[in-house]
């Protein structure tokens, strides 16, 4: 079949691009609803790490981090590491503190496809990476 706009395909090297600024976006979100809810977040109690302040905030600076080196273009792989385990983290305890994940499973698995996407595809057009060897 004939694609209706050929000429399109001229910036598909932004397409990486367009995926990580949406996933950075998300990520930005989700470390702003915890930052919102700091207080409340504290009293929950997690399996290995425990619980407390520390822990809320130690989330929050992770997700600041994955959203920051996706948005900015820099180590785009690492953040799209981060911000795949982030996503398949959220994904898998989403049911049992819904609370601290405020994304649907749906989303959060949308958003692991996506950081897995960036992963392999790398960073697209305006970005500061090298590839990794």
């Amino acid at each position: 079949m004939l694609n209706p706009f050929p000429s399109l395909f001229t910036y598909a090297i932004f397409a990486p691009a367009l995926l990580r600024l949406a996933a950075a976006l998300i990520f930005a979100y989700v470390a702003y609803k915890q930052w919102r809810r700091r207080d409340e977040l504290a009293q929950l109690h997690f399996p290995i790490v425990g619980g407390g302040v520390w822990t809320v905030w130690v989330f929050i600076i992770i997700e600041l981090l994955a959203a920051a080196g996706l948005l900015l273009g820099y180590n785009t792989q690492w953040a799209a590491i981060l911000g795949a385990l982030i996503a398949l983290k959220s994904s898998v305890w989403g049911h049992r503190y819904p609370r601290y994940f405020v994304l649907a499973r749906a989303t959060s698995l949308l958003l692991l496809a996506v950081c897995l996407s960036l992963l392999l595809t790398g960073a697209g057009r305006p970005a500061f990476d090298l590839p990794m060897l």
